[in-house]
This record gives C-alpha cells, sequence and structure tokens, in this order.
C-alpha cells in the first residue's frame, strides 16, 4: 500500500515550481473553490519549514503577518490546488527550520536579503516577458470580438433600415 502512495505521489511531480528555501519570501497561488465558482487566492509569506525535500511529497510551511497575528499555512508542493509559487525575494538563514521567527515582529523579524542567481534572475525576465505577450494577445483578441460584434450591429441596422423603407 505504502508504493501505491509513493507512486502516485510521484506521478502528480511537477517541473513548474521553483527551488525554494527556507528563508524565502514566496507568493503562492492557490485555486480555491467555492460552491459553482472557483477563484485563485494569494498568499504571501515568509518559508520557515521545508519537510520532505527528498519525499516525493515535500511541504513548505509559508508564515504571514495578518492584521497583528501571525498565520501559518502548510502546502504540499505538489498540490494540485497551487497554481504556482513565485520566489520573491531569497535571505540568508544558516537554518533549515526558522521557527524562531515567530516571536519576532516588526524590526527584528528584517533578514538579510540574499541576491538571485544570474539563472533566476534570466528566468524571471522570460516569465515577465511571457505574461507581457500573453496580456498583448487577449487585448488584440478582445478588440478584434469588439469590432467583430460592432461590424454585425451595423449590418443588422442597414438591414432593419431597409425593411422599413
Amino acid at each position: 500500500m505504502n508504493q501505491k502512495l509513493i507512486d502516485f505521489n510521484k506521478s502528480q511531480k511537477r517541473t513548474d515550481i521553483p527551488e525554494i528555501q527556507t528563508g524565502d519570501i514566496v507568493r503562492v497561488h492557490k485555486k480555491i473553490i467555492e460552491g459553482d465558482k472557483q477563484r485563485i487566492q494569494i498568499i504571501k509569506g515568509l518559508v520557515i519549514s521545508i519537510k520532505g525535500k527528498q519525499s516525493s511529497s515535500p511541504t513548505i510551511t509559508v508564515r504571514r503577518d495578518s492584521q497583528g497575528i501571525g498565520v501559518e499555512m502548510i502546502f504540499p508542493i505538489y498540490l494540485p490546488a497551487i497554481e504556482k509559487i513565485e520566489v520573491l525575494r531569497h535571505s540568508k538563514v544558516r537554518e533549515s527550520k526558522i521557527y524562531y521567527m515567530r516571536k519576532r515582529s516588526g524590526k527584528s523579524a528584517k533578514m538579510r536579503i540574499k541576491d538571485f542567481s544570474d539563472k533566476e534572475k534570466q528566468a524571471q525576465k522570460e516569465e515577465r516577458a511571457t505574461a507581457k505577450a500573453d496580456k498583448e494577445a487577449v487585448k488584440k483578441t478582445e478588440t478584434e470580438n469588439q469590432e467583430k460584434r460592432e461590424s454585425e450591429k451595423s449590418t443588422k441596422e442597414n438591414k432593419v433600415d431597409k425593411k422599413s423603407k
């Protein structure tokens, strides 16, 4: 039975998830289904632990402050409900679990920023370029559809005018 679970988890493995480390500030896009409606909830926070990194189903714990109260969420990385994970910033951390951040707030919670590698910077540029191209393509199709609707509307008006004469 255990082997079946491992095989299933390996089949769910995704390649679009970036390399995440403890101390990263991440933005997790999670699908939420409420009745027949579906939306995406974005959770931005600090990765305070990664468990099961070598296993078939690793999890990350993301912590954020919401109205002065610390909120922690545990996400299985390969969960189908997670649309994408963005790494916003790396921090220099010496420990694999930074639970001490639970006691800190304000300035004492600041961490040293570690710069992105050239490979990560290039990947971010490419991601931004593809997002911009997608936006432009959507805008172009919307304008084409609008022009099509307007031309159909004008032809209908012409037909109505001819009938009324």
